[in-house]
């Protein structure tokens, strides 16, 4: 009976630790956005089930948010977000958010500009998606297609 105290123990300690680092790893995102925007809810949706911790902020002006964190107005959208010193602007798959925190490029941030049918948050069931590129963004305004999707 001692032994078998003992191995569990051993499996929960070593079960533990690995718990609390994937946790602490859980990359964390803020997003400013309207109260009533239904598709910044569906982005944040999104964006947990793809691992990622979201503090959201329901805010009256969210163009004060892209001009703090650096945002060309032209590629403004609906919300903004910010993650290990990026910012992100709009419908940014989790995937591309992901890719930017690995490669950790010299850049401001990530951008889907508007709001393109069938980018995460704008799904519509029936409703074919729309071709649109994810941008990689300098702060001086010039951005470069990090991906590219195609219309479905």
């Amino acid at each position: 009976m001692q032994r078998r105290t003992l191995l569990r123990a051993a499996v929960v300690l070593g079960i533990m630790p690995a718990l609390g680092y994937a946790k602490a790893a859980q990359p964390v995102i803020d997003v400013y956005k309207s109260a009533t925007c239904g598709c910044c809810t569906a982005w944040i949706t999104h964006l947990r089930a793809n691992g990622f911790k979201v503090n959201a902020h329901n805010v009256p002006n969210t163009a004060a948010y892209r001009t703090k964190l650096g945002v060309p107005s032209s590629l403004g959208s609906c919300h903004t977000g910010t993650t290990g010193g990026y910012a992100l602007e709009g419908h940014v798959p989790a995937s591309d958010i992901k890719r930017l925190l690995a490669e950790k490029p010299r850049a401001q941030g990530l951008a889907v500009p508007g709001m393109p049918m069938g980018s995460p948050g704008m799904e519509v069931a029936g409703e074919p998606a729309d071709a649109y590129d994810v941008l990689l963004f300098q702060a001086d305004g010039k951005s470069v297609v990090y991906r590219r999707y195609a219309a479905k």
